[in-house]
């Protein structure tokens, strides 16, 4: 299975390659979105059989589903995932996945992506190469001893 969030608002579509995805601000994160509206370490996304789970951090603007603020929720193929206010897509096909790595992704416009883009090719035809992070440093979270009482959605404002 290839899951994957489509930006809506713009921007590369991220393929979530990790059995576990950490998303958040800080350089730490596997998917990081640099925007102020993103806490540090927003939620965290698992891959599950033929879905994605994703779980709110506590995060300051919340984690949205198709509209409805979450603290956890199964996610389906074209559902609509809000992390804070940037919103995205989520595919979810049969096709094999990508090799492993991580995301950084910078909310731009049209012209700003085109300048990128511009100096990749610049990049590639001077054959400069950039490094990836090593692997061997990641923490990964233990499981909870205990389950969550909390529900999975926020009540509705009356």
């Amino acid at each position: 299975m290839r899951f994957r969030l489509v930006p809506l608002e713009g921007g590369k579509t991220v393929d979530l390659t990790r059995d576990l995805t950490l998303v958040g601000r800080k350089d730490d994160c596997d998917l990081r979105i640099d925007h102020k509206s993103i806490s540090k370490f927003h939620c965290i996304i698992a891959k599950l059989e033929k879905e994605l789970l994703v779980r709110d951090l506590g995060s300051t603007n919340g984690t949205k589903v198709n509209g409805q603020r979450i603290r956890r929720a199964i996610l389906n193929s074209n559902d609509c995932l809000a992390i804070a206010n940037i919103p995205f897509k989520v595919q979810i096909t049969n096709e094999s996945p990508p090799a492993a790595f991580n995301h950084d992704v910078t909310l731009m416009s049209q012209e700003e992506e085109e300048v990128v883009v511009a100096e990749e090719v610049v990049e590639e035809k001077m054959g400069e190469k950039k490094g990836s992070d090593s692997d061997e440093s990641r923490v990964i979270p233990k499981p909870m001893d205990k389950i969550n009482d909390l529900p999975d959605v926020y009540p509705s404002n009356p």
